[in-house]
């Protein structure tokens, strides 16, 4: 019997469906400095940043995680696209720096055309709304190393900010003060507990009067883009450091930009907990420690500012129709 890459369980055919179907809305996502179109061996894309005098480069690469699982149970993949290309652009934005483009890795068991449609349509999505370009990507197929609809996603973003402000936590000083805004639920991070606390106990589609949605909504919210804001309080320089509230919890990120000699002090009770974070410690009964360092718990983003233009930040993130609220403040320790 003869053998052939199909019947391995690779289809080249469906990788090639998949592009054709993606170009068009790919390509709505290039700026003028995109120089390649999508099918090329390489991504090229113009160096030119007018109005950067010395540009820094900034890159990070990131995934999904086991989020993944809750959009295969739902079959809704276009949310978990938005929620790689946020989480990045997210973690250059604290750096100071503009995203510029963005590429992805999708690698699944057995490709599904729809499934990787649904996927890089949240990828442009996002890059849309971010104002980035999706210039590229890779599509795998390896039955060999997924089991079955198995799929996994990675993402990487470059941006670029001038070498003057880049901001890296250098100008935090004690008595500075942690305005946090809040996060649209899990973002992507703590799924492998949440899993473990609602599956298979509850029915992703079973409706929660506390949530006022289901179980399986709740779970798949989009982690949010901090981008706007972001810009709007570095156009005002005000801003002494940035924490992206990911894989730690608060006080595990915030520590990151908070220079040696200073410690971060939070009142865990100056914002409303979401239910969603209740109701996981409830069922769970998940100890408070484990909580804090395992999930944002509302709070997905943090600006570290002086204490006196806190009311300016405050203000500033309000014209956004955001709803920032003083978390805590920076110490001596």
């Amino acid at each position: 019997m003869s053998l052939t890459y199909r019947k391995a369980g690779v289809n080249i055919a469906v990788g090639e469906e998949v592009v054709e179907r993606i170009k068009g809305n790919v390509r709505s996502t290039f700026t003028r400095n995109v120089l390649a179109d999508i099918g090329s061996f390489g991504a090229f894309y113009r160096a030119s940043f007018p109005g950067i005098k010395d540009p820094v480069l900034v890159s990070s690469v990131d995934g999904v995680g086991t989020k993944l699982k809750i959009a295969s149970a739902m079959k809704r993949f276009d949310t978990v696209g938005q929620d790689l290309v946020n989480h990045c652009i997210n973690d250059i934005a604290v750096c100071g720096a503009t995203p510029l483009f963005f590429m992805d890795y999708f690698a699944a068991g057995k490709l599904s055309s729809d499934v990787a449609e649904g996927v890089i349509g949240g990828f442009i999505k996002a890059c849309r709304q971010n104002s980035c370009s999706l210039i590229g990507g890779e599509t795998a197929e390896m039955p060999g190393l997924y089991r079955g609809d198995d799929f996994d996603l990675a993402g990487t973003i470059v941006g670029v900010v001038e070498r003057k402000k880049i901001i890296d936590g250098k100008k935090i000083r004690s008595g500075d003060v942690l305005v946090g805004l809040p996060s649209t639920g899990l973002h992507t991070n703590g799924y492998s507990l949440a899993r473990k606390i609602f599956i298979p106990r509850f029915s992703l589609g079973k409706y929660r009067s506390e949530l006022g949605t289901t179980i399986g909504d709740a779970l798949l919210a989009v982690h949010r883009s901090y981008l706007k804001p972001i810009r709007k309080l570095l156009s005002a320089d005000i801003i002494h450091g940035m924490s992206h509230i990911t894989g730690g919890g608060i006080v595990g990120n915030t520590k990151r930009v908070v220079p040696k000699g200073l410690r971060i002090s939070v009142d865990w009770n100056s914002w409303s907990r979401p239910p969603l974070f209740s109701l996981i410690q409830e069922l769970g009964k998940v100890p408070e420690k484990d909580m804090r360092r395992t999930f944002n718990l509302g709070i997905g983003m943090i600006f570290v500012v002086s204490q006196a233009k806190a009311s300016s930040v405050l203000r500033l993130l309000k014209q956004l129709n955001e709803k920032p609220v003083v978390i805590g403040i920076v110490e001596k320790g």
